[in-house]
C-alpha cells in the first residue's frame, strides 16, 4: 500500500526553503519525519515509553544525533570501515537539541524518551546541525508524546552588515557572528555561539531576528500536525502528589532553610545545614510515613529549599555566599605554576578553580576533523576536563562525558579568534578543573587566557568569561553576576559570556522558564559585561602582556618556505635525510606543500640545533649564479683536480678540475691547493661536454701577459 505522504514547507524568503514530511518512512516510531534542505535531508524520531519506570523522578530523555558517512558518499576512517562512537560535532548537536527540548516537557512527565536524528544525504551548502532542532521538534509534533510547546533552533550569521539564517559554511567563513538559537514561539530557550568582539546591543538583535525565523517553523509544525489530524497527548500517570505532607513539610523546614540561606556560607557548610534541617523534617514521620512516602518528604524538602532560597535572593538581595547580585567571588591567579609545560596558569574564582596548560606543536599536532559534514583540522584547541573530586565526590570514571565535550568547545570558541591568524603553531590547551562550585567554564576561558600569555602566544587581546544567573517570580525578578553551583540549580537562567574589553566573544544561554523578556536579557548582558571587566582587570594584574618570547624548555618554531623541486632532495631517499636530520639536531621537522612550495616547520628547544637545520636548507637550495663567484673549501684531492664545497652552502660540492686551477699549466694539484684551503671561484655553469657544472679559480685570477713569439721569414722559392 501506497504511503500517504504530509509536507510543509518554509520559505527563507531569499530563495531558499525547508520542506517538513512524515508518513513515508519510519512509521513504527511514535513521530518521524524527514527535513531536507537542498540536497540535505534529515530523519528525525521520537519514540516514548508508556509507562514511568518505579522511582525515577526526572525526564529520561536521549536526544541522539549522528552523520552517516553514507549521506557525503564517503568510508568511514579506522580499521572496521563503519561509525563507531560519536565525534565530538555530533555530541555538540545532540547537545543543543537537549537543552531546548528538556525544559518544555511537563514537568511531571518521567516516561522513558527518546528523539533520534540521523544525517541520510549531505549537501555540502547546508549546515545540517542548524536543522536538527527543527527535526526533532517535528518529529514530537506528529506523535502523540505530551510535548505542548513546539520549538526550533536556527543558525544566524551576519554578512556585511545582514543578518543570514542558517548560511552555508563558506558564507559563515564571511561572518562576524555565528549563532545557534532555540526557541518557541513565545520565548528564547537556549542561545549558543562565538563572535568576532560585537556588542551586547548587536547580540540582542541577532537573537531577535534568529526568533522571528523560528515562528515561522513552528507554525509549519502546526499545520503539519493538523494536517494529519492533530493527534491526541497520550495519557500519562503523574507524580504522585499529597498536599497535606507538603504542607507539614513546608511547615517545618521553610523558615529554617530561610535563615540559613542568609547566613553567608560556604558550599560544604551550607550543604551540611540544609541535610541537618532534612533530617529533622523527616524525624516528623515514622518510619511507616517514611517507608510509603519517603520520597515525597524529599521531594517536598527540596521544593521548600528552592522557595525559601529563592525567595531570600528576590526579598532581601542577598545571595547564599552574602553577596550582593553584582558582587563577583574573591579572585586570585597565578602563572608560570608548572615548570616544566610551555605555559600554565592558576585561576581561582571562590570555591571554583580551574589550573590550565598549554602545550605548542608543529603542524602535525593539529586536531584532525573528518565527519561526513566536514573535513579539514584545528591548528588551536581545548580540553576540558572535570573530575569527581572537584565536587568531593568520588565516582567512576567513563570517559569524556557530553558536559565535557561541550564546555571544552565554549572555552575554545571563546579564545579562538584572539589566536594571531600567524602564530605558526599548533596550540593545545587543557583545563583541569580542580574545585566547583559554578561557572568552571569561564574559569577555563580566564585560566586558558593567562596560560597562552604565559606561553608566549601573542594573543590580539585577553579575554574573560562570567555566568549571569536569574531569579523571577515573574514580576520581581534578580539577575546575579558569577552564580554559584546553587544558583544555577535553583535559578531560571543560565547565562555565560566571555569577551574581550571591546566586546563579546562566545556566550552560552540557557533558559528553565517560558517567556524570558528582552529587557531582562539586556539588563544580564549589561551586568555581565561589568563582570567581565572586573575580572579582566585581576587577570591582567596577573600578567599585563604575554611574554616576549616562548619559555626556554617550550620549542621556537621556525617557518621557511623552499621551492617545491627541493622537497624530495631535504626528504632524501626513504625519508633518510630528514630522519638523520632531526635525530641530529634534535628538532622535529615538518614539510607541507602549499601551492607548489614546501612550508618547512622546524621545532626545537636548541638554537644550534634550528640553525643546523637552517643551515642544511640552504645547502640544499642552494643554486649558483652564473658569472658570480663564491667562496669554497677544499675537501677532497684528486689527481685531476679537487673537490671543493661552497661554504655558504655546507655539502653543496664540485669539481674544481686541475685545468681551472691556475693560468700556468699544472703538473700536480697539490702544487696549487691543499686539504682544507679556502678560496674564491667563479661559477661557470653546466659544461656542455661533461653536462656537469663547472667551477674555475684561474678565472678570477689576471691572465698573465702572452709572450710574442719571433716571426720565422720564410725563403722564397726558386723561380
Amino acid at each position: 500500500m501506497i504511503p500517504k505522504v504530509f509536507q510543509e514547507v518554509i520559505d527563507l524568503g531569499d530563495g531558499r526553503s525547508i520542506t517538513i514530511e512524515t508518513g513515508k518512512l519510519a512509521k513504527q516510531a511514535d513521530g518521524s519525519v524527514v527535513v531536507r534542505m537542498g540536497d540535505a535531508m534529515l530523519l528525525a524520531t521520537a519514540v516514548s515509553a508508556r509507562t514511568s519506570n518505579p522511582g525515577v523522578d526526572f525526564l529520561p530523555l536521549t536526544v541522539d544525533y549522528r552523520e552517516k558517512f553514507a549521506a557525503a558518499g564517503r568510508f568511514p576512517g579506522g580499521f572496521f570501515k563503519r561509525e563507531a562512537r560519536p565525534s565530538d560535532s555530533e555530541v555538540l548537536t545532540m547537545r543543543l537539541v537537549d537543552r531546548v527540548l528538556r525544559p518544555l516537557f511537563p514537568d511531571d512527565y518521567h516516561a522513558e524518551t527518546q528523539v533520534m536524528i540521523q544525517l541520510m544525504s549531505h549537501d555540502e551548502n547546508v549546515m545540517p546541525d542548524a536543522l536538527a532542532g527543527l527535526a526533532a521538534s517535528a518529529a514530537l509534533a506528529v506523535s502523540d508524546i505530551p510535548f505542548y510547546n513546539l520549538i526550533s533552533e536556527v543558525r544566524v550569521a551576519r554578512i556585511d552588515g545582514k543578518f543570514v539564517i542558517n548560511p552555508s559554511r563558506e558564507e559563515l567563513e564571511q561572518s562576524d557572528i555565528d549563532m545557534m538559537i532555540g526557541a518557541s514561539m513565545d520565548s528564547v530557550a537556549m542561545v549558543e555561539g562565538e563572535m568576532k568582539e560585537i556588542s551586547e546591543a548587536e547580540m540582542v538583535e541577532a537573537i531577535k531576528f534568529a526568533h522571528e525565523a523560528i515562528k515561522i517553523q513552528i507554525q509549519a509544525q502546526e499545520r503539519l500536525r493538523a494536517a494529519i489530524g492533530s493527534p491526541a497527548y497520550r495519557e500519562y500517570e503523574g507524580e504522585k502528589e499529597d498536599e497535606a505532607i507538603y504542607a507539614k513539610v513546608k511547615a517545618a523546614a521553610y523558615d529554617k532553610c530561610y535563615a540559613i540561606a542568609q547566613e553567608a556560607s560556604g558550599k560544604s557548610e551550607r550543604g551540611e545545614k540544609f541535610a541537618a534541617v532534612k533530617e529533622e523534617v523527616k524525624a516528623l514521620f515514622t518510619e511507616e510515613e517514611l517507608a510509603e512516602n519517603g520520597d515525597l518528604v524529599g521531594k517536598y524538602f527540596y521544593k521548600t529549599n528552592k522557595e525559601a532560597v529563592r525567595n531570600a535572593i528576590l526579598e532581601k538581595g542577598l545571595r547564599l555566599d552574602g553577596r550582593k547580585t553584582t558582587e563577583i567571588r574573591p579572585i586570585w591567579c597565578e602563572t608560570d605554576y608548572l615548570p616544566s609545560v610551555h605555559g600554565s596558569s592558576l585561576f581561582t574564582r571562590g570555591e571554583t578553580q580551574a589550573l590550565a596548560t598549554v602545550t605548542l606543536g608543529t603542524s602535525r599536532e593539529a586536531n584532525q576533523i573528518d565527519s561526513p559534514s566536514e573535513q579539514g583540522e584545528e591548528k588551536f584547541y581545548l580540553h576540558y576536563n572535570f573530575p569527581p573530586f572537584s565536587t568531593g565526590e568520588a565516582k567512576p570514571l567513563r570517559g569524556t562525558s557530553r558536559r565535557e565535550v561541550g564546555h571544552g568547545n565554549l572555552a575554545q570558541r571563546a579564545l579562538k579568534n584572539m589566536i594571531p591568524a600567524d602564530c605558526p603553531y599548533t596550540i593545545r590547551i587543557v583545563s583541569e578543573v580542580l574545585e566547583s562550585n559554578g561557572s568552571s567554564s569561564m574559569a577555563t576561558v580566564c585560566a586558558g587566557t593567562m596560560a597562552l600569555m604565559d606561553a608566549g602566544i601573542q594573543m590580539v587581546k585577553p579575554v574573560s568569561g562570567i555566568a549571569m544567573g536569574l531569579i523571577t517570580d515573574g514580576e520581581k525578578f534578580a539577575v546575579l553576576s558569577d552564580i554559584l553551583g546553587d544558583e544555577d540549580h535553583l535559578g531560571d537562567m543560565d547565562f555565560k559570556v566571555t569577551g574581550t574589553a571591546d566586546g563579546i566573544t562566545a556566550c552560552q544561554m540557557d533558559i528553565k522558564i517560558d517567556g524570558l523578556r528582552y529587557d531582562i536579557m539586556e539588563q544580564a548582558l549589561g551586568q555581565a559585561r561589568d563582570g567581565r571587566m572586573h575580572i579582566l582587570g585581576k587577570i591582567t594584574e596577573t600578567i599585563a602582556t604575554p611574554r616576549a618570547e616562548v619559555k626556554p624548555k617550550a620549542p621556537k618554531i621556525i617557518t621557511r618556505t623552499i621551492p617545491g623541486a627541493f622537497i624530495g632532495a631535504l626528504i632524501g631517499p626513504g625519508g633518510k635525510v630528514i630522519q638523520e636530520l632531526q635525530k641530529a639536531t634534535g628538532t622535529t621537522i615538518v614539510i607541507n606543500e602549499v601551492d607548489e612550495q614546501g612550508v618547512v616547520e622546524i621545532l626545537g628547544t636548541s638554537p644550534e640545533g634550528i640553525a643546523t637545520v637552517l643551515a642544511k636548507i640552504d645547502s640544499i637550495i642552494f643554486k649558483p649564479v652564473v658569472g658570480e663567484a663564491y667562496e669554497v673549501k677544499v675537501i677532497k684531492m684528486l689527481d685531476f683536480g679537487a673537490v671543493v664545497e661552497y661554504t655558504q652552502a655546507p655539502g653543496n660540492e664540485v669539481l674544481l678540475h686541475v685545468s681551472e686551477l691556475a693560468w700556468e699549466r699544472t703538473e700536480n694539484v697539490t702544487d696549487v691547493v691543499n686539504m682544507g684551503d679556502v678560496f674564491m671561484v667563479k661559477y661557470l655553469g653546466i659544461d656542455p661536454k661533461t653536462r656537469k657544472e663547472k667551477v674555475s679559480r684561474k678565472a678570477l685570477l689576471p691572465r698573465p701577459p702572452r709572450e710574442e713569439k719571433p716571426i720565422e721569414k720564410k725563403d722564397k722559392p726558386q723561380g
